[in-house]
C-alpha cells in the first residue's frame, strides 16, 4: 500500500506545507478499515472527478486525543471517525463542516445508511442545524455480557444482576470504559423505576447527577470482589483461554472471541434484559479541514455496499449500511428468524442473521444512546477511579494523561489488522 501512514506531531507540519487540494488527510482508529480501499479510493476519485488525490492516513486510540488536536491545535484533518458522544460535542461546539453531497454524476450512496442511525444522529442538539448533514455512521454495536457457557447459564447472562452474584466471585472482567459500563449497569440498578414507568432507559443512561453517580459507586463497590480485572483489550483473550467466566464487553469483541475460540471453550453473548447502550462511530469533516470535497467523496465511498462489506470482513464490526446487498450477505440459515425492520426496513421482519451482529427489534427497544456528559466528565472520571480502587487524584491523572499523550504521539502503529480485527479501545 502506498498510502502514507503517519502518527505523531512531526508529520503535521509537512502535511500543512503540501498542496492540500490534492491531499486527503484522514484520522481514524487503528485496525478499523480495509486499508486496500485507501489506494483504491485514489483511482475511484480520479474516475469520478478527474482529479488526483493522495492520502495521509493517521491513527488514534482515544477519542479525546483526536478532539484535542482539532479543538485546541486546530489540526487540518479532512476526515475523522469519532464515537457518537464526541460527534455530539463537536456539533454543539461548531467544530464540523456540513458534508457536501453534490457529487455531480457520481451516485449518492449516503442514503444506504440505515435510517436508524440518521435518526440517532438527529437526536444530537445542533441548534437550527440537522445533525445528519454533518455526520454519517460507520460501525456500530452494543454493550453486553460475553460468557463461558460451561459456567454461566443463558438466564444468568440475561441479567446485569449476575455482576453481583457471589457465584462469580473473582470470575468477572469489566471493560475499563466508564461510559458504557455506567449507562448499562444503571439500567439494572434503577430497574424498578424503569419498570414502573417513572423514568425511561434513556433518562437513566444520561443522568450524570451527583445522586446517580453515588448510587452507581455504592453498587459497584459491592460488586468489587467479583471483578477479577478492568480491561480495555485483553478480556477477549482471557475468555478464549477460559480464565474468566464473564466479560462485560462490546459486541465486536464478543464476535471476534467467538470466532477465534477453540473447541475446549464455548462462548456466547447477551444484551441483558434490563437494557444496555447502543453505540456507533461516524465520519465527520472538522471545521479546519482543507479538502472537504475529497472528504465528502470518501464518506460517499465508504457507504458503497461492497466497501461496507469489505470493511466488516476486516474489522469484525458491523457497518451502519443497510442495503439489500448487506442483508443478503448477512443471511445465515443457522440462526432463527428475527425482526430487523428497524435497521433494514420493510421486508426484514423475519430474517435469519447473527443476533449479536444485528440485535432484533425487541432487544434494541431496550437500548439507549448515551449522550455527551459535558461538564460532568471530571466527576465521572473521579467516581470511576474510586470504583476501581485507584488512589490517584484528578490532578495526578491529568499529569499522567499528558505524558501518555506524548508517548502516543511518538508511537508508530504496526499492528496486524487480521489479528486485531476486533476493533479498538474506543470508549474512553
Amino acid at each position: 500500500m502506498t498510502v502514507a501512514l503517519m502518527v505523531g506531531f512531526s508529520t503535521v507540519a509537512s502535511a500543512k506545507d503540501t498542496d492540500r487540494s490534492h491531499t486527503l488527510k484522514i484520522y481514524n482508529w487503528a485496525d478499523y478499515i480495509d486499508e486496500d480501499l485507501l489506494d483504491e479510493f485514489k483511482d475511484w476519485y480520479k474516475e469520478q472527478t478527474g482529479e488526483d488525490v493522495e492520502i495521509i492516513y493517521q491513527l488514534f486510540d482515544i477519542n479525546e486525543v483526536m478532539l484535542t488536536k482539532i479543538e485546541t491545535g486546530h489540526e487540518d484533518y479532512d476526515l475523522v471517525c469519532p464515537s457518537e458522544y464526541i460527534i455530539e460535542r463537536m456539533l454543539r461546539n461548531k467544530l464540523l463542516q456540513p458534508i457536501n453531497r453534490d457529487f455531480g454524476n457520481t451516485p449518492d450512496y449516503i442514503p444506504n445508511q440505515s435510517p436508524f442511525f440518521s435518526n440517532l444522529i438527529n437526536q444530537f442538539p445542533a441548534g437550527n442545524r440537522k445533525g445528519s448533514d454533518y455526520a454519517v455512521g460507520y460501525m456500530w454495536g452494543t454493550t453486553g455480557i460475553m460468557y463461558n457457557t460451561k459456567y454461566v447459564t443463558d438466564a444468568e447472562a440475561s441479567t446485569w444482576g449476575s455482576i453481583w452474584d457471589p457465584k462469580f466471585n473473582g470470575r468477572i472482567l469489566m471493560k475499563d470504559a466508564f461510559r458504557d459500563v455506567y449507562g448499562s449497569l444503571m439500567m439494572y440498578i434503577r430497574k424498578d423505576e424503569i419498570e414502573s414507568g417513572s423514568i425511561t432507559r434513556g433518562m437513566v443512561m444520561n443522568d450524570f447527577s451527583d445522586e446517580s453517580l453515588a448510587m452507581f459507586e455504592e453498587a459497584m463497590v459491592e460488586a468489587r470482589d467479583n471483578i477479577n480485572g478492568w480491561e480495555v483489550d485483553l478480556g477477549k483473550e482471557r475468555m478464549i483461554q477460559g480464565k474468566d467466566w464473564i466479560n462485560v464487553t462490546w459486541s465486536g469483541d464478543a464476535l471476534w472471541a467467538m470466532d477465534e475460540v477453540g473447541d475446549e471453550v464455548s462462548l456466547d453473548y447477551r444484551v441483558p434484559d434490563e437494557g444496555s447502550n447502543v453505540w456507533f462511530d461516524g465520519w465527520v469533516i472538522p471545521i479546519y479541514a482543507k479538502n472537504p470535497k475529497a472528504a465528502s467523496y470518501f464518506i460517499n465511498y465508504m457507504c458503497m455496499p461492497e466497501n461496507a462489506i469489505r470493511n466488516m470482513d476486516v474489522t469484525g464490526y458491523v457497518s451502519v449500511i443497510a442495503s439489500d446487498d448487506i442483508l443478503e450477505e448477512s443471511i445465515d440459515g443457522d440462526y432463527s428468524p428475527i425482526d430487523l425492520t428497524y435497521f433494514f426496513g420493510e421486508g426484514a421482519d423475519s430474517v435469519c442473521v447473527n443476533p449479536i451482529k444485528y440485535p432484533d427489534a425487541k432487544t434494541i427497544s431496550r437500548c439507549a444512546l448515551m449522550h455527551d456528559s459535558g461538564d460532568r466528565v471530571e466527576a465521572m472520571v473521579d467516581m470511576w477511579s474510586r470504583v476501581k480502587g485507584d488512589s490517584l487524584s484528578t490532578s495526578t491523572l491529568v499529569i499522567i494523561g499528558l505524558v501518555v499523550l506524548a508517548i502516543i504521539a511518538a508511537v508508530i502503529y504496526n499492528r496486524s489488522r487480521k489479528k486485531n480485527r476486533h476493533g479498538h479501545p474506543k470508549r474512553h
